[in-house]
């Protein structure tokens, strides 16, 4: 910013009237001062208080504000691969509260950057808790070896007194073992600044003050009456200052104030003759000064925000965008792409890397406020992809099979998104029965897929299959649903079967009706199934078998003996722990 002032003064009429006087806004001062273990932020080190003084006195700053907020947040943080990593997204989602995150995105667009703190356990090797902490009660502390190992903390800092001792809080990993508490700060990159990053809407904030000041004016002129708008004259003499008091006074309280447009102002005159001519008084096009002051200051504003059209943040213009939906539909996607997602990058950038300080790893995104029409879909391809552009959590197809009975339509809904029909450009290279001899190769007919598993490398997918398909009447309702699956050339990630398990698929069958591993005892006790391991490469018309495929690279998979066998050919049958202790006790074995 040009260090020159800008500067927008009225005329002063008589060397006692102005009607504004407003400085230009000036690069932050970022200062260390020798005695000090903190670095001061802003000319008085008030830089935060001034941002919050605009946010809250300047109306079109405010909305700007709240609205980029809104739409940064959306509904939430959601995470694409929450299917592949449930676990993980539960212990995500319990750590990541959605206030606290909220706070944290208000900070990150108000104030420039924004604040967690981190509670870890005891031994330092888990975070407990995210907490959001007030951006602008911290100052950093001066550089230790490039880096801010820490930031101090003040209720106010404007209030500082010389006897007042900040409190010292360690950055993120810069904590010895004894400190539980530590600070992650969300900062941006910004040229020129190392301590602290200016907001990105810096060149508009002296518009955001005159827009201030200028409501400030009308409010003072419609309390004060400084702007006279009637001549009063008495052609009777001139009375004693008294009486002019007296007059002066009920004329003011019967017609004065902002319901009467203004105060009267009286003459006495010796005669008619003399008298003062009755005129309005007003400033030369005066309404139009201020409206464009105003008109000026809000464009300024949403400029330095990014916004495309003020309709987006629910402010009617006359640009057109209310009525014609191509255009608004071009707006919002071009404010979302352009503006918001890379606040949101931000923001996700520093969460990731405190969940994985927690062995936590989800692929976060917000849920977007923008309308799914608005989105450009037509060349995305996977569903992955199309769930991080719209924001919204797509259902996976759904797998063919018979589900016409009730029981089977309620598992079918806690089935829904797990499993695929691999498609043509896979074909099937080894399909494995653990603990059996027998092995048996063929073709898979596949569908679909856009999925992929921790198990996978770029040329191989690793599958399972519920096997066998036995067709018994006897069997249970869970274990016939999924040979319908098998019958209908479904296969599942190892992800899948364990989501299965989490959702509690089958858990009637459970202990005490308690969520199971489907992957170590599948339908249950006495069941007679199993999983099946098959390995699946791009069609290439040459053979290729696992062998091969490991060799290549593609990591052998490490599952539990009880994945491959089925429970009828346990000694235990598969029998919970615990009943079969009972079982023994009373048989006396």
């Amino acid at each position: 910013m040009s260090s020159k002032k800008n500067n927008l003064v009225a005329k002063e009429y008589k060397d006692s009237i102005r009607v504004v006087n407003m400085s230009s806004y000036q690069v932050p001062e970022i200062k260390e001062v020798h005695n000090k273990d903190w670095v001061s932020f802003g000319n008085n080190n008030d830089y935060f208080d001034n941002l919050i003084e605009r946010y809250l006195d300047s109306p079109t700053n405010g909305r700007c504000v709240n609205g980029i907020v809104d739409m940064i947040y959306g509904r939430g943080l959601e995470s694409t691969n929450s299917d592949t990593f449930p676990e993980d997204y539960v212990r995500m989602k319990k750590l990541l509260r959605p206030r606290e995150v909220k706070r944290l995105v208000n900070d990150y667009k108000l104030l420039g950057q924004g604040a967690m703190q981190l509670t870890y356990n005891k031994a330092k090797t888990k975070i407990l808790k995210v907490s959001h902490f007030p951006m602008e009660t911290l100052r950093a502390e001066k550089a230790s070896n490039g880096k801010v190992k820490a930031y101090y903390y003040h209720p106010s800092w404007k209030d500082l007194k010389n006897s007042d001792k900040p409190k010292r809080i360690p950055t993120f990993s810069n904590g010895t073992k004894s400190q539980v508490n530590e600070l992650y700060v969300f900062k941006p990159y910004r040229s020129g600044f190392y301590y602290y990053a200016t907001v990105d809407y810096q060149a508009c904030l002296q518009y955001a003050e005159l827009e201030s000041e200028v409501s400030n004016y009308h409010i003072s002129n419609i309390q004060n009456g400084l702007q006279p708008s009637l001549f009063v004259n008495f052609n009777n003499g001139i009375p004693n200052a008294e009486t002019q008091q007296s007059i002066e006074s009920k004329i003011n309280q019967k017609f004065s104030g902002s319901s009467n447009t203004g105060k009267a102002i009286i003459a006495f005159n010796e005669s008619a003759d003399t008298k003062a001519d009755i005129e309005a008084i007003h400033l030369p096009d005066a309404h139009a000064q201020y409206q464009f002051l105003s008109d000026e200051a809000r464009e300024k504003i949403m400029l330095g925000h990014g916004i495309v059209s003020p309709i987006l943040l629910g402010i009617k213009d006359n640009t057109g965008f209310g009525n014609n939906a191509e255009e608004l539909r071009t707006a919002s996607v071009l404010m979302d792409n352009v503006i918001i997602r890379p606040l949101q990058d931000g923001v996700i950038y520093g969460l990731t890397e405190i969940l994985e300080f927690n062995k936590i790893y989800q692929d976060l995104y917000f849920i977007t406020l923008q309308p799914i029409e608005f989105t450009e879909l037509d060349n995305i391809e996977t569903k992955i992809r199309k769930e991080e552009e719209t924001g919204e959590k797509l259902s996976a197809e759904e797998p063919t099979g018979d589900f016409s009975d009730e029981e089977g339509e309620d598992l079918y809904s806690q089935l829904e998104g797990l499993g695929e029909v691999l498609s043509d450009d896979w074909e099937l290279i080894h399909s494995e029965i653990y603990q059996e001899e027998d092995e048996s190769v063929k073709m898979a007919e596949i569908k679909y897929s856009d999925k992929s598993s921790k198990e996978d490398d770029n040329i191989y997918k690793v599958r399972y299959a519920y096997s066998p398909v036995r067709n018994s009447a006897d069997s249970r309702s869970f274990c016939k649903k999924m040979e319908s699956l098998t019958s209908s050339k479904v296969v599942f990630r190892k992800e899948d079967i364990n989501m299965m398990s989490f959702r509690g698929v089958n858990n009637v069958l459970g202990h005490n009706k308690q969520n199971y591993s489907l992957l170590k005892f599948k339908g249950g006790k006495n069941c007679h199934h199993f999983w099946s391991l098959q390995v699946y490469k791009k069609s290439s018309g040459k053979k290729v078998n696992s062998e091969e495929a490991y060799n290549k690279g593609l990591k052998e998979p490490v599952n539990p003996a009880e994945m491959g066998e089925s429970m009828i050919s346990r000694g235990d049958k598969g029998a919970y722990p615990g009943v079969l202790s009972k079982i023994r006790k009373i048989l006396g074995q």
